[in-house]
């Protein structure tokens, strides 16, 4: 957005330069201004002129698809109702704060296909549990469930547990899989 806001104030600056040197004599102080320079003026106003439209518009255009959005809903023909009686704009995210990340990617495909698994039930935790006791459980089941230690094959389910004891022992990992977890 600076360089629009950087471009719109040199577009005026030239405006003005054309206008100040059109004048040629301070006696006479009339304004005369060639073709070439209406062109320029012309050309400047109307750059600046789009730029305010669409700086003014950018959040309609770059708007992202919600998931009430692609739902087919029958109060879609009246939103008023909808949006002041409903929760369904909590999910909107503003342009530019939507989390890219590998793992929010993740996060939201399984959301989508209802198989975004309970990472506190693996580990066998409350929902409030410190970070110690994730910790503990963590290490109890991998002591129990460890290929090496059991001599069986129990590698899927120490991947699930290792898999939730990467996203809940991490804050920001944790924040972002309780709040798709708690949108399921």
């Amino acid at each position: 957005m600076n360089k629009i806001k950087i471009f719109i104030i040199f577009a005026i600056m030239i405006g003005t330069l054309q206008t100040v040197n059109a004048q040629e004599s301070e006696t006479e102080r009339i304004l005369k201004i060639s073709d070439d320079e209406k062109i320029i003026l012309f050309a400047g106003f109307s750059i600046a002129i789009i730029a305010i439209f669409l700086f003014l518009a950018r959040d309609i255009i770059l708007r992202k698809k919600t998931t009430y959005d692609k739902q087919e809903h029958e109060s879609k023909k009246d939103r008023t109702y909808e949006k002041y009686h409903s929760d369904w704009g909590d999910d909107y995210e503003e342009v530019g704060k939507r989390g890219n990340t590998k793992q929010e990617k993740e996060f939201r495909e399984g959301l989508a296909n209802e198989s975004l698994p309970d990472y506190y039930k693996i580990l066998g935790i409350e929902r409030d549990a410190s970070a110690e006791e994730i910790k503990k459980s963590f290490r109890e089941l991998a002591k129990k469930t460890h290929p090496d230690k059991t001599k069986e094959d129990s590698e899927e389910e120490m991947i699930k547990i290792n898999k939730a004891y990467e996203v809940l022992s991490d804050e920001k990992s944790k924040e972002k899989y309780d709040r798709y977890f708690n949108a399921n």
